[in-house]
């Protein structure tokens, strides 16, 4: 399976600052930290260098998380407009408004 078929293509691109790439990036700057933690080192300044990697490929990551969301929601918005286009009866207004006393059953205790 592809992660991204051409048709993604025609979407705007996501935001690069979003909510998954920020979450992604601070939970890969995380695993550096607890990293450094782990195996006894200086926490902030042992392996800068890791830091930067790891938060940069979970931003990577989520900015593509992120794209193919939108892609999957725009896939299932155009099958359902296409279904109301093509089922406008089925979707059509009522004219009269009902009272919540029409819509609900009568109430009878069961004892």
């Amino acid at each position: 399976m592809v992660f991204l078929p051409d048709e993604s293509r025609s979407l705007p691109p996501p935001p690069l600052l979003n909510k998954g790439s920020v979450w992604l990036g601070f939970a890969g700057w995380m695993s550096a930290l607890m990293d450094n933690a782990f195996n006894q080192r200086p926490i902030f300044g042992a392996g800068i260098h890791r830091q930067v990697l790891l938060a940069t490929l979970g931003c990577v990551v989520g900015y593509h998380l992120v794209k193919r969301a939108e892609y999957v929601h725009a896939k299932v918005d155009r099958e359902l407009f296409e279904y109301i286009r093509q089922h406008p009866g089925d979707f059509q207004p009522s004219t009269e408004k009902k009272r919540i006393g029409q819509l609900l059953e009568d109430f009878q205790p069961i004892r």
